[in-house]
């Protein structure tokens, strides 16, 4: 049985202490990739599986496309036409807003520190309209 199956929205497994020490922090580096409303990071270094977040969406069956961003202060993933922001360290859930009656569109996010997500995303609505495209064409 997978070790991670039992955890809670919001309290997710990390390797990694609560709060690093300076030389701790100064060695991890981590890669954050976003698949099927789930964050997980990687150590950058080895490979490493560091930590993994269910993100709690409403409706799992738009949120196959993750999109994260990453500035010098935050961790910030959308799903589903959700945002949630999540600690970079641990992958704990900090703060989830719905955006209630906008939709379960695709979301970019942008920040005053740095992240933007607009390459991605652009690339993944391209791709769901040419996917749209052909199956009205099967009809």
């Amino acid at each position: 049985m997978d070790a991670r199956a039992g955890r809670s929205l919001g309290r997710p497994t990390s390797t990694i202490p609560e709060t690093p020490s300076p030389m701790a922090r100064a060695r991890l580096s981590l890669v954050y990739v976003g698949v099927k409303s789930t964050v997980v990071a990687f150590d950058r270094k080895t490979g490493t599986e560091v930590w993994r977040t269910a993100l709690p969406a409403k409706y799992k069956s738009s949120a196959s496309f993750v999109n994260v961003v990453r500035d010098a202060e935050g961790l910030f993933a959308s799903c589903a036409g959700e945002i949630f922001a999540l600690d970079p360290r641990n992958g704990a859930l900090l703060w989830h807003d719905e955006l209630k009656k906008l939709g379960t569109g695709l979301l970019t996010i942008a920040t005053d520190l740095g992240g933007v997500s607009q390459p991605a995303v652009l690339s993944e609505s391209e791709h769901q309209a040419q996917a749209a495209a052909a199956s009205a064409a099967a009809v």
